[in-house]
This record gives structure tokens, sequence and C-alpha cells, in this order.
């Protein structure tokens, strides 16, 4: 990667006026997070990429819509699945969200004892919960941080194959649950060193730049569908009867 490289010459992150562009019709008004590190955000800083986390970004994006949205970041590195759960739930209902991010699992797949079964009733749990308290939920599958140089190489095949399980089922459950789903796994730049820090746990800065693009972009479609689908519904019954030209 040239080391002249930053977030406006980097073809993977976000281009000029594109988040306004994708945010301009966006209802949100309260956004909540939830999740481990990737959610508080401990990116390794990196020269020509902004120092506001994922998340933090994120949030800064949809505030510059609008102004009066209301964000709370519960993120806290080093919990698993059911601690996020356990401990985050009950406030990010609180909240009262409509707009929830839940990034998490990431601390059990690390572990050869990864209970992938587990992690998905509490995924499933946090989802439901937050979709019945009228929110739309975001859920991610994570960059594949076994590429990291910091992952010594006896331990990449390893945790390469649990990240990609905990991704692969997050988006059967995404699927299954309608949520907003933020897959990075399978990005291009998934495999470039320079998208982790130097412990081997973490993104840089760069990988939060192009996650912010990536989110963005998803939540554009998102707007950009339901947009299409309220016109629709809002047209007179008979407008619509007169754009058919069937057999009667």
């Amino acid at each position: 990667m040239p080391s002249t490289l930053t977030e406006a010459t980097d073809p993977w992150c976000l281009r000029p006026g594109e988040s306004a562009a994708l945010l301009r019709d966006h209802p949100w008004r309260r956004f909540v997070v939830l999740g481990d590190s990737v959610a508080e955000g401990l990116c390794e800083p990196m020269a020509g990429y902004p120092t506001t986390q994922w998340a933090d970004r994120v949030g800064e994006e949809l505030r510059a819509v609008r102004p009066e949205l209301a964000y709370l970041n519960l993120g806290l590195r080093g919990l698993r699945a059911r601690e996020v759960r356990a401990t985050q739930l009950a406030p990010a209902v609180d909240f009262r969200p409509d707009l929830a991010l839940v990034v998490c699992g990431g601390n059990d797949a690390f572990r050869p004892a990864y209970d992938a079964n587990a992690v998905d009733a509490e995924l499933t749990a946090m989802v439901e919960a937050l979709r019945a308290a009228g929110a739309d939920v975001i859920t991610v599958g994570m960059f594949d941080v076994s590429h990291s140089p910091a992952v010594p190489a006896t331990l990449r095949a390893g945790i390469g194959g649990r990240m990609r399980r905990l991704a692969a089922r997050t988006k059967a459950l995404a699927d299954r649950l309608g949520t907003i789903h933020v897959h990075l796994t399978d990005h291009p730049l998934t495999a470039d060193p320079s998208m982790y820090s130097s412990d081997g746990r973490h993104g840089s800065a760069r990988s939060d730049a192009v996650a912010t693009a990536e989110t963005l972009r998803r939540l554009g479609d998102h707007v950009d569908r339901h947009s299409t689908q309220r016109a629709v519904v809002s047209r007179p019954a008979e407008d619509r009867r007169a754009g058919h030209h069937g057999p009667g």
C-alpha cells in the first residue's frame, strides 16, 4: 500500500459528499451501540485516516443529517456475547432506540472452545429484543483478523476458521431476523496487513474508515428501499390502477 494513501484517496472509503447523499432522508433519531472492543473503538491510529472510530463515526454522520440525533455507545472491551447481553441489553432498550448496532462474538471466536450455538442464541436474543423495542438493527460480519501479521502463524488457521464461522452464522441470523447486515469478512481488503493493529486482535484506523463506508452504504440502501416502498403505498389507488395496462 502506498505510504501516501489517506481516507481522501483510498478507493474503499467514502467519497466527498457521499455520506450526506446516502443518509439525506434517514429517519433515525436515537442510535445505540452494543458490543465489545470493536464497538467501543480500539483501532490503532494510522496517518491519513480519522481518529474518530467506527461506531462513533457512524453516529457523527447520522447526526450531520439530523443534529437532534441522540447517541449512546455501550461497547466495552473484553466482553463475550453473553456478557454483552447481560450488561448492555437492558440499558440499550431503556434508551428507546430506533437504530441499534450489535457487534460481538469475536472474543468468543478467538477461543478454541467457541460455542457457535450459544453465541447465536445471545445475538438472537439481543436482536429480537431491540426489534421488539422498535429499533432497526445493524449486525456485522467482522474483518478476519487472522490475517493480521501480529497473529502467530500457528494460530491463524484456527482463528480464521472460527471468525469465518461466526461471520457466516451471523449472516444467516441476519437473513432470518431481517437486520441491516454489514458483511466485512469477505471484503477485498480483508487480507491486507494495513487493516490490522499491532496487537493482533483489532483493526487499524483504515479498517474503521472502510467499515464506516460499508455501514453507511448499507444504511443508505435501507433508506432508499423503504422510501420507495412508502412512495408506492402512498400513491392514490386510482393512480396505481391507471398504471396497470394488463387484461381487465
